[in-house]
């Protein structure tokens, strides 16, 4: 099992494990924070071959779906594994989705069995509640004696690997699927943008039924060797504690886990930022002040990344230090191709703004029952639309200037609320920043946005408006920054900013110089 910066992984989930495990089986390949015991190769071949005989005793269908409702844990990875070695759909449930949403996964994926922890029991009751289906639940860990002679069933790349929901925040949720070739593929990207090898120790703090804790903390370093440290879930006091401990050599998180590090009160030691390579940032733009100021206090370098579920986690990365990183930009394509596409959906490299578009090994296989979706997700040429506008320069590296649907339309003027976040983070009280569009009547759409700011820090609404209109114009900046506690995230922890009017919506008789201070 050889791969490289130019050819894709070939084989399976389950041919990379064996082949780990006849390798370099008694090396660690994953340790947790929780206390639980670490897994050496050898230790997760036999255990997913365990779970995956067992499921197959059950007489489940090669490719059904099986619902995953588990948070970070040994558990996790070993049902994750071996719903992938069984042959099986690893149906990825977002425990942070709501009972309404996980209800219409679990219905949506006709999924017969659940692999539940009993501390999700009562959101599974919830969730079945809303969506009645006759599912059975299994325990995480195969408790009784397995046949060992049950033979599995075949496998192949093309074979469907995963179905993980997308967050549906402007409709229903599309089931994305993958298959044993692009769950690969996605882990190798991130191996050859990032050189990752056997020497490297991942910190997996994102959930991993989301993309980027999949694919990129779990899947890449089964491509490149390298082993995982999985914490349950972020925590800004234990972080880089944690690193240190477990000789953590680099690390995938979002701009906001970027921010709370940035303002929060810790500092890795010299220990720890001598064998920590690089952290990366990944699912959402990230501020170029705050990224400088990141490297500034801890210089630990990030690197800004772009991924996508449909694409199986990354599609673009800035270079290792140190090659060129261009603050502000996701950097460029590893590993598969980017695009900039014209309103006729052709390529343009001329430096003018389109859709960003991507195409490679790592693209998903289709939308589960959706092939209206599928099919305008790609164009005729294989490109994978992202919605997300931008331009390219001349060095291929792509700059992210706004979202199709998130696009702020005021007196028929385009606005980009990336803009104004970056404005509003370079206030050093403010935390975390999102933009949105309100109705107007006299301009169709209005601009407005909503901050958390720093503990006891004093700072109001007309202060962050009077650095927009420094930094933008008064037409571009918002009419209102409200300051909250807390702005609405999906489970990577992007900013879902679309849910921003209507959380706000009772707020709007607050005056705008009132100050805030958190006690």
């Amino acid at each position: 099992m050889i791969t490289d910066a130019n050819t894709p992984p070939s084989g399976t989930i389950r041919d990379w494990l064996d082949y780990r495990a006849e390798s370099i089986g008694g090396e660690i390949s994953h340790l947790f924070t929780d206390g639980d015991p670490s897994l050496t190769w050898n230790d997760l071949r036999d255990e997913a071959s365990k779970t995956a005989r067992y499921l197959t005793s059950l007489g489940i269908s090669k490719g059904e779906s099986i619902a995953i409702m588990l948070p970070n844990s040994r558990d996790a990875i070993v049902a994750l594994f071996g719903v992938f070695v069984g042959g099986f759909r690893a149906t990825a449930i977002n425990l942070g989705a709501g009972a309404e949403a996980i209800g219409y996964a679990l219905c949506h994926s006709d999924a017969r069995f659940v692999i539940l922890g009993t501390d999700q029991d009562t959101l599974f009751e919830q969730a079945i509640a809303c969506h009645p289906n006759s599912i059975k639940r299994l325990a995480p860990r195969v408790s009784t004696d397995v046949d060992h002679n049950i033979a599995l069933y075949n496998i192949n790349p093309d074979d469907h690997a995963l179905l993980m929901y997308t967050s549906g925040t402007t409709g229903r949720p599309k089931g994305v699927v993958h298959t044993h070739s692009s769950l690969l593929a996605g882990g190798w990207t991130t191996s050859i943008a990032h050189a990752l090898d056997a020497s490297d120790r991942a910190f997996c703090v994102l959930p991993i039924y989301h993309i980027n804790g999949l694919c990129v903390t779990v899947v890449a370093p089964l491509v490149s060797g390298g082993s995982v440290v999985m914490s349950p879930k972020f925590s800004a006091s234990r972080f880089w504690q944690d690193c240190e401990e477990y000789n953590v050599t680099w690390f995938s998180v979002v701009p906001t886990i970027i921010s709370h590090l940035l303002h929060g009160a810790h500092d890795p030691s010299a220990k720890t930022k001598s064998h920590i390579r690089f952290g990366r940032s990944a699912s959402a733009a990230l501020a170029p002040e705050v990224q400088t100021a990141f490297e500034t206090r801890f210089d630990v370098p990030i690197v800004e990344t772009m991924g996508m579920t449909e694409t199986a986690a990354q599609i673009l990365s800035n270079p290792l230090p140190p090659g060129t990183r261009k603050i502000g930009s996701p950097g460029r394509a590893y590993g598969n191709e980017a695009a900039i596409l014209s309103n006729g959906l052709t390529p343009v490299m001329d430096g003018s703004e389109g859709e960003i578009a991507v195409r490679g090994p790592n693209m998903m296989l289709e939308y589960l029952k959706n092939p209206e979706a599928t099919y305008e997700t790609f164009t005729a040429e294989g490109w994978l639309r992202t919605g997300d506008l931008g331009r390219i320069d001349e060095d291929g590296y792509i700059y992210v200037t706004g979202r199709l649907k998130e696009l702020i339309i005021k007196g028929g003027e385009n606005i980009a609320p990336r803009e104004i976040d970056e404005a509003l983070y370079s206030h050093s009280d403010v935390v975390e920043a999102a933009a949105f569009s309100r109705p107007c009547p006299s301009y169709g759409e209005r601009v407005e946005a909503a901050v958390t700011i720093k503990t006891n820090a004093r700072v109001s609404s007309d202060d962050l408006i009077t650095i927009c209109h420094e930094k933008l114009g008064v037409f571009k900046s918002p009419d209102r920054v409200f300051i909250l506690d807390d702005l609405p995230k999906g489970p990577s922890g992007k900013i879902q900013r679309l849910r921003l009017a209507e959380l706000t919506g009772d707020m709007i008789s607050t005056s705008n110089a009132d100050t805030y201070e958190e006690n």
